[in-house]
C-alpha cells in the first residue's frame, strides 16, 4: 500500500482534530508516568521499612487505572496513525506529515502549541533540521492541488 500524503493544505485541515488526539495521548502518557512513580515510592517505601500493610484495593484501582491510561494513549496513537500522519515525539508533541515535493518525500513538521504547519524537514534530518517552509514548497502544493 502507497504512503499517505499530505498537501499543506490537507496538512492544516485535519491539524486541529489530530492535535486533539496528540493532547489525549499526552495526558494518558503522564498519567502512566505518574502512577509508575507512585508504585516505585510505594516500592522503596515498602523495602526501606521492610515490609508494610497496604490497601490493596487502593493499589488495584490504581493498577486498573494506569492499564486503561495505556490502552487509552495506544488507541489514540493508532488512530493518529491511521490517517498517515507520524507520531514522533509524544513528550514534545511532534507530528510529522508526509509530502511529495518536487517528486521527492519531505515531512511537514508540527510541535504542539505552534498555531499551524510552518516547518519541514527531510526524511533523514529529523526535527532538529526543521526549515521555514518556503516558496519552493509553497508553489509545489499549488501544483498538486490544481
Amino acid at each position: 500500500m502507497a504512503q499517505k500524503t499530505f498537501t499543506l493544505d490537507e496538512a492544516q485541515l485535519v491539524l486541529p482534530v489530530l492535535a486533539s488526539l496528540l493532547k489525549q495521548a499526552i495526558q494518558a502518557k503522564q498519567l502512566v508516568e505518574q502512577i509508575d512513580k507512585e508504585f516505585q515510592d510505594l516500592k522503596h517505601r515498602i523495602f526501606l521499612s521492610g515490609g508494610t500493610l497496604l490497601n490493596i484495593a487502593k493499589v488495584a484501582a490504581r493498577k486498573a487505572e494506569r492499564e486503561k491510561a495505556v490502552q487509552n494513549m495506544t488507541d489514540v496513537l493508532s488512530e493518529i496513525e491511521a490517517t498517515g500522519v507520524q507520531v514522533k515525539d509524544l513528550d514534545v508533541g511532534l507530528l510529522d506529515f508526509p509530502c511529495l515535493v518536487d517528486e521527492g518525500m519531505i515531512l511537514l513538521c508540527w510541535k504542539l502549541g505552534e498555531e499551524k504547519i510552518t516547518h519541514w524537514h527531510s526524511l533523514e534530518e529529523g526535527f532538529k533540521g526543521r526549515k521555514l517552509i518556503d516558496e519552493n514548497i509553497l508553489k509545489q502544493q499549488k501544483k498538486r492541488a490544481n
